[in-house]
């Protein structure tokens, strides 16, 4: 009997050490980044990419710039400076991937915009996904998305067969206005895919915040990271060393907590299941007086006169303000005298916005918007429905840091994601 016990002892102890170990196994990830244009955050977050890639399998570093002048050649620069840091990293861990290895998955995917399809024809980048997803393994590949969709969206329009493979953490907010036909067309043609779609609960990470007891963004240079290796020289060129990392919640998620349960505590935020993803039809001559939520999508539409489809010119623009600026957003022409536009607005505002266009009939209307701070807000019979897989911010007014939806449950790990992130910075000594 006593040998019984013990063999079952034995059994369950390397059963235990078999489930420890696949809990532990390193999440096989590819990244898709906006890297290189008008956002230097994601610079940073490559920086702490690179410093706990020994925790990761790293697949893919795709480029996907949907504005600005985001490329591959920013990740490889990105890379030589991880290089020069390598040896230090590696009296402290073995599992850093080569330099050699990192710049042979950084692969360029679309530079711009998809169009108002959604999908255009596929690149470097999309190719990558694709590959990369097909790969025989008992794990998904999380596809973590710092910037546009449009890779993604094309990779899933060549390839649908790779919808069950991957799950996707995508930073939206900000990014969805530049993506808004990508995202249509995947809320529309692939509703169940595994999405986590974080519009505002990443701002909290490095909104500014007066609790004594957390980590100052501004601080955090001069005291973890300044004299620390050729990455941590870098850093400064990035908000002058201010921690801002808005796309590295993504990797925060991996590292601490249950992936498999985005309604569950993790280090990257928690979330909970969304049903719908509004989409608000608005007549372009008319506009609309209800209220819109943010991140919503809105399709803007209007009749004019009968043209030569596909002539290559964009019909119309909106114009709208970011802080002095004025941004314009191309308007389509979907044939049989029909003009749409999609855009996703990014905050609460009073949305002022312009058309302007050589067509007399669709130029010089203008109108607001009102953009409220609830996502996804009341429903519309327009609105897309999603699967059982489809996660955002939680709603819960009292988990709103400030004015930024589902903000309590990342700031809440701020000190011990920076903390942590110290300790390597030391390794650079």
């Amino acid at each position: 009997m006593k040998k019984i016990i013990h063999l079952l002892i034995i059994t369950c102890s390397i059963i235990g050490i078999k489930a420890q170990k696949s809990i532990a196994e390193k999440p096989r990830i590819l990244i898709s980044t906006d890297i290189g244009g008008t956002d230097p955050d994601d610079n940073q977050s490559m920086t702490h990419l690179l410093m706990y890639a020994d925790k990761f399998n790293i697949e893919g570093l795709v480029s996907s710039p949907s504005f600005g002048d985001g490329s591959k050649e920013e990740i490889v620069k990105m890379i030589n400076l991880y290089e020069k840091d390598l040896p230090k990293l590696k009296k402290h861990s073995s599992g850093f991937p080569s330099p050699s290895y990192l710049r042979s998955i950084s692969k360029q995917g679309l530079r711009g915009n998809a169009p108002f399809e959604g999908f255009s024809k596929s690149t470097e980048g999309s190719e990558w996904i694709v590959k990369s997803a097909r790969k025989k393994s008992a794990q998904p590949l999380w596809v973590l998305v710092w910037g546009g969709l449009e890779d993604v969206a094309q990779a899933l329009h060549d390839a649908p067969d790779i919808k069950n493979k991957i799950k996707i953490y995508w930073i939206g907010g900000p990014n969805k206005k530049w993506s808004a036909n990508s995202y249509s067309y995947l809320v529309k043609n692939f509703p169940d895919l595994w999405f986590i779609e974080v519009n505002s609960t990443y701002y909290s990470f490095f909104s500014k915040n007066d609790d004594p007891n957390i980590l100052k963004s501004t601080e955090y240079y001069d005291h973890y990271i300044k004299g620390y290796g050729a990455m941590g020289k870098d850093f400064k060129n990035y908000y002058n060393g201010e921690v801002k990392m808005g796309d590295s919640p993504s990797l925060f998620y991996l590292m601490n907590g249950n992936p498999e349960d985005p309604t569950g505590e993790s280090w990257g935020g928690s979330f909970e299941k969304i049903k719908y993803s509004p989409n608000i039809i608005v007549d372009g001559i008319k506009g609309t007086s209800d209220d819109i939520a943010f991140c919503s999508l809105i399709e803007f539409h209007f009749k004019g006169p009968l043209l030569k489809e596909n002539s290559g010119k964009v019909p119309f623009y909106m114009e709208t303000m970011h802080k002095k600026d004025i941004q314009k957003w191309p308007g389509s022409y979907l044939g049989d005298g029909n003009y749409a536009l999609k855009y996703a607005p990014k905050a609460t505002e009073t949305l002022n916005y312009k058309f302007v266009s050589d067509i007399p009939e669709l130029n010089n209307h203008e109108g607001k918007l009102n953009i409220v701070n609830l996502w996804p807000g009341k429903q519309h019979n327009t609105d897309y429905p999603l699967g059982n897989t489809w996660f955002t911010d939680q709603s819960d007014p009292a988990l709103f840091e400030g004015k930024y939806q589902g903000g309590k449950t990342i700031v809440k790990w701020k000190n011990d994601i920076l903390l942590d992130w110290a300790k390597r910075w030391e390794w650079l000594k």
